[in-house]
C-alpha cells in the first residue's frame, strides 16, 4: 500500500520543498532582502539569527508534512478512480 501511494517519494518532495521554502524565508529576514525590520524585541541566548534558524526547522517540517499529505492524498485519489 506505501508503495502504491508513492509515499517515500512524496516524503521526500515534501522535505525538498519544505527545505527550500524555509531557507528562502530564512534568507528574506536574515539579510532583510524586503527591506529592513523594525528591531523591538531582544533575543536572549541565541540572538535573532539562532531564533530564526529555529523557525526556519519547524516552518521546514511543517511545508514537509503537508507537502507530502497533499501528495498522498493525490495518490490516493488517483489510485482509487483507477481501480473503479
Amino acid at each position: 500500500m506505501l508503495e502504491a501511494l508513492s509515499v517515500r517519494r512524496n516524503a521526500l518532495v515534501g522535505v525538498g520543498v519544505g527545505l527550500l521554502f524555509a531557507l528562502g524565508v530564512y534568507l528574506v529576514r536574515t539579510f532583510e532582502l524586503l527591506g529592513p525590520v523594525v528591531e523591538t524585541r531582544e533575543y536572549p541566548v541565541l540572538g535573532p539569527e539562532g531564533y530564526f534558524v529555529l523557525l526556519a526547522f519547524v516552518l521546514a517540517a511543517a511545508v514537509a508534512i503537508l507537502v507530502a499529505t497533499g501528495l498522498t492524498v493525490v495518490s490516493l485519489v488517483l489510485l482509487v478512480r483507477r481501480e473503479t
